[in-house]
Formats: structure tokens, C-alpha cells, sequence
């Protein structure tokens, strides 16, 4: 992100009104390695195609604030990988981490790994160490540190199914694993943030929030997510979660978020009234439906849709619900683009 795309953010956040609102899109692995023209083990394996088809992006599309900007990554296993998950991969298939056990007792006796040394976390902060000079003589800087949230991590090393099985059956197991793993994410952002100087946001992802109850929300997500928003002091604290996100609207600037990226099955006037006026908004056109298998029509139609349910237009960044979804064209980026401009 250049000097100039972060102090609009920062404009957003802070409740400046655009006369039309910029737009901002989470992109990574699933959809970037495609659109340059490579596969994703190609984009995984190699710094040099990674930082091709970022660079790609960035050039092409100098007016889209790119969240989190040049995002090092290797699917859904980093941290998975740090507490021993097998991580399975494929040539243009995304990887995938295996659970660790099925036994919730088990998964509570869990040591807290060391980003500095265990699974893929090193290779991340050294894919960026040996980019960071073509990144910036791009006119760039790192502006993120990314992990995804500790719901998202427990599901992963147990099984969905199992974990949320567990809130229930053995809640105290549930919050030993959930504070080894946060614990462990703490160290994470503020490794990356030792790391890299001009880090001042944070982007956590957790779907697994919006299988939450409201309750469980409050006893199991808000507590971890609280910790993990207040790892570093950072002005920008950027939550995704693309599940159903309306259990978790309420709670968010209590947990300290203050840019919410939610699906697009929540009207935004809706996640308006529920998130208050203090959230800046990051949505919320449908991303598979609309802005990767439909017309350039349908998408003008649906960012202009976006746009007219809009009453205040302060605090709300343009976007789709949820990252960038696979088989999105040049075309329809450049579609939504103009009508985001009117």
C-alpha cells in the first residue's frame, strides 16, 4: 500500500466523508495466482511469481486499496502448520491443513509453537524480506500483520465439527486450546510487526465466528479476539468474517475492530444499524454470484444497488463480501470500478 492508499484508509476510518467511497479488496491466493497466468503451487513455491502477480495487480488497478497489500501466504496453513497439522498440496487446487486429533483432551495439552521457528511462519517474513526492495521501490510499504483467528485455527487442528461440538461438552478443554492458540497468534502479530516498522494494521480472519451462537460468541470468540486486536497498537484493526456475520456485529468495537469485511447476504444498511456508526464498513457485493460468473452489467448493478442503500456514506469502503473469489476478470474489476466512480 503507497503512502497515499493508507492515509485515505486512514481517512475512511476516521470518519471523513468521500463524495464517492474508494474501494478496497482482500486479494490472495485464490484468486491472484489464476488472473496473472500461473498456478497456485507455482505461486506458493516461487518469490519471484508471487511478487510478479502482485506487483501485476497494484500497477493495473493503482486506484483499489489492495487489503492487506502484498499478503505472504500460503492458503489456510500457516499457523495450522506451526502446531504440526500435515498441510497437503496441489498444483492449481488450494492446500489444505489436516486436523491433529479428533480428542478435544488432546488438543488442550497443545504447546504453544514460536513463530520464529516453527512451520511455515518463518518462510512468510522471509518471502517478504527478499521482496521488501521491489515492494518498495514500487512505492509500497507493509502496512499488515495478517493471521487468521483462533476459531478459524481450532477448527482446523480438531475438526469443525469437533470443536464446536467441544464449546458445548467441554467448554473448559475449549478455552485452554483457544488461549494456547491466541497466545500464539499475540506472538505472531507482534513478530510481524517487530519485523517490518511500518506495520500500523492488523487483518484477522475467522469465519468460524459466524458459527457461533450469541452466546458462544461471547464466552469463546470475543475474549481471544479482544486479545489478538489489542497485540500491537495499531490504528487500523480489520476483521473478516464472510459466514454469517450478524452474531458477531454487535460485539465488534467492544473487541476493539474498527473495518468489518462481512458476507454479502447481510444487507449493508442492515450491518450498518447493528455495527453502529464507529465500524467502518468493507463490502458488500456478492463475490462468486456477481463479481466472478456475472455480467459487467450484473456487477454495475449491484455496486450501484450498494451505493443507493446507502444513507451516510462516511466509514464504508467498496468491495464484495469477502476476498476476492476465483475466475474474477480484468473486465468486471474495471466494470466495478466504474460504477464505484458513478
Amino acid at each position: 500500500m503507497t503512502n497515499e492508499q493508507w492515509e485515505k484508509l486512514l481517512a475512511v476510518i476516521d470518519g471523513h466523508a468521500f463524495e464517492t467511497p474508494p474501494v478496497g479488496f482482500i486479494i490472495d491466493s485464490p484468486w491472484l495466482p489464476e488472473w496473472a497466468g500461473m498456478s497456485i503451487l507455482d505461486y506458493y513455491t516461487s518469490e519471484t511469481r508471487w511478487l510478479e502477480a502482485n506487483l501485476r495487480a497494484v500497477n493495473q488497478w493503482p486506484q483499489v486499496l489492495f487489503l492487506p497489500g502484498f499478503w505472504s501466504e500460503f492458503g489456510m496453513c500457516t499457523e495450522p502448520s506451526a502446531f504440526g497439522a500435515k498441510c497437503m498440496w496441489h498444483e492449481n487446487d488450494f492446500p489444505f491443513a489436516d486436523r491433529i486429533t479428533d480428542n478435544l483432551d488432546e488438543a488442550a495439552r497443545i504447546k504453544k509453537p514460536d513463530p520464529r521457528r516453527d512451520g511455515l511462519a518463518p518462510f512468510v517474513l522471509k518471502r517478504l524480506e527478499h521482496c521488501l526492495p521491489q515492494i518498495e521501490a514500487a512505492g509500497h510499504s507493509i502496512r499488515f500483520a495478517v493471521a487468521r483467528g483462533p476459531l478459524n485455527i481450532a477448527g482446523f487442528l480438531l475438526g469443525n465439527t469437533e470443536f464446536l461440538m467441544g464449546m458445548k461438552m467441554q467448554p473448559d478443554e475449549t478455552h485452554t486450546l483457544l488461549g494456547t492458540i491466541t497466545d500464539f497468534l499475540v506472538d505472531w502479530i507482534q513478530l510481524q510487526a517487530a519485523t517490518f516498522p511500518t506495520i500500523d494494521g492488523i487483518l484477522v480472519l475467522d469465519d468460524m465466528v459466524g458459527f457461533c451462537g450469541e452466546d458462544d460468541c461471547v464466552e469463546f470468540a470475543k475474549p481471544y479476539l479482544t486479545r489478538l486486536f489489542a497485540a500491537i497498537n495499531a490504528r487500523v484493526r480489520l476483521f473478516h468474517n464472510d459466514a454469517p456475520g450478524l452474531v458477531c456485529a454487535p460485539h465488534l468495537e467492544s473487541m476493539g475492530i474498527n473495518m468489518f469485511n462481512f458476507s454479502h447476504d447481510h444487507p449493508i444498511a442492515e450491518m450498518r444499524r447493528l455495527v453502529g456508526d464507529s465500524i467502518t464498513l468493507l463490502g458488500n457485493i456478492p463475490p462468486r454470484d456477481v463479481l466472478a460468473q456475472g455480467t459487467q452489467e450484473d456487477v454495475a448493478a449491484s455496486v450501484q444497488a450498494v451505493l443507493g442503500a446507502l444513507e451516510d456514506k462516511k466509514r464504508v469502503m467498496l468491495s464484495c463480501g469477502g476476498g476476492v473469489p476465483p475466475n474474477v476478470s480484468s473486465e468486471n474489476m474495471d466494470a466495478f470500478l466504474r460504477a464505484a466512480a458513478g
